[in-house]
């Protein structure tokens, strides 16, 4: 079967359903996190200026020294800070996880629900509908992840075992894992569209993710360029508010020596523009994630094209 689909109409498409339907924002800021998140930070201070001998810095090297040991030794007297805290990260790794397969359930079935003519998207309404596809989406993520994991690690400890000389060994294998692992990130965006829209099994869904892939790889990787370039360029654009306002403080990292006010200003920009940063960051995964759904959709049920449609891609399936 020959297959056609318009790629300029798909991420068109895909804008006018994120910015129509803007429930997907939620869902889109839910479904960040599973892409990893920055995070914040504190500053402590004291009354006064403290510097060392040399005058080189607010906290001496004798200082820092001081407090680690200290550290050491609370911890050492009280062990079970450091498994309540190991398990309080496992548990916030499940939480942002979980929330990240939820959001990315309810972009694909809100994006659906808008194809299909859908004059509104009720939040309470996609989150209801997205449960059941949960765990399979969830395992199907936390499985590939885990596999990676487990070709990684090897090559990693290498190159720490070997003070960095290993990473020469294996670096035609890393090199060869990125676009392994490339690939395997567009089967699985297809997989979840597939165990989503056809209400299919996780291997059935891998499998059906699969097969779209390999009838149709000029297409997606076409796709895959488009949105993976322009969602770094996106994502670098909203980011650059942050890095204006740290760099200052990293070019002029000696006047830190005088005083911290710069970092504190620094910090107040950083989370004032935090929740700017997270609404932002949502709407752009809503619109990458809508954009995969509808790619999917045509692809598995190809629309005829019109005769004046712009740049069309072919793949024999």
């Amino acid at each position: 079967m020959n297959i056609k689909i318009n790629l300029g109409e798909i991420l068109t498409q895909a804008w006018k359903i994120t910015w129509k339907f803007k429930v997907l924002w939620i869902f889109g800021i839910l479904a960040s996190c599973a892409r990893g998140g920055g995070g914040g930070g504190g500053n402590g201070g004291g009354g006064g200026r403290s510097y060392n001998s040399n005058g080189d810095f607010p906290f001496g090297g004798r200082e820092v020294e001081r407090f680690f040991e200290r550290a050491g030794d609370f911890l050492q007297e009280h062990w079970w800070v450091i498994l309540a805290a190991a398990a309080a990260i496992l548990l916030l790794s499940f939480l942002f996880f979980a929330l990240g397969m939820i959001g990315r359930i309810g972009v694909i079935k809100g994006t659906a629900m808008a194809e299909k003519g859908a004059e509104n998207v009720v939040f309470g309404e996609v989150w209801s509908e997205s449960l059941p596809y949960f765990w399979r989406l969830f395992l199907l993520n936390f499985l590939v992840g885990l596999v990676f994991f487990i070709l990684i690690m090897p090559l990693i400890l290498i190159g720490v075992v070997t003070a960095g000389i290993g990473f020469i060994c294996v670096l035609p294998l890393i090199c060869l894992l990125i676009p392994i692992g490339w690939a395997v990130s567009v089967i699985v965006e297809q997989a979840q569209a597939a165990i989503v829209l056809e209400d299919l099994s996780m291997a059935d869904g891998l499998q059906r993710g699969w097969q779209v892939v390999k009838s149709n790889p000029m297409p997606l990787l076409v796709m895959a360029l488009i949105l993976g370039v322009g969602g770094a360029i996106a994502g670098v654009i909203i980011s650059i508010p942050i890095v204006a306002a740290a760099l200052p403080v990293i070019i002029g990292m000696n006047a830190l020596r005088e005083s911290m006010t710069p970092l504190y200003i620094a910090g107040a920009c950083c989370l004032a523009y935090l929740p700017l940063l997270i609404l932002l960051n949502g709407v752009l995964t809503a619109y990458l994630q809508s954009a995969w759904a509808l790619t999917y959709m045509r692809l598995s049920q190809p629309a005829q094209p019109k005769d004046d449609a712009p740049i069309i891609i072919e793949a024999n399936a």
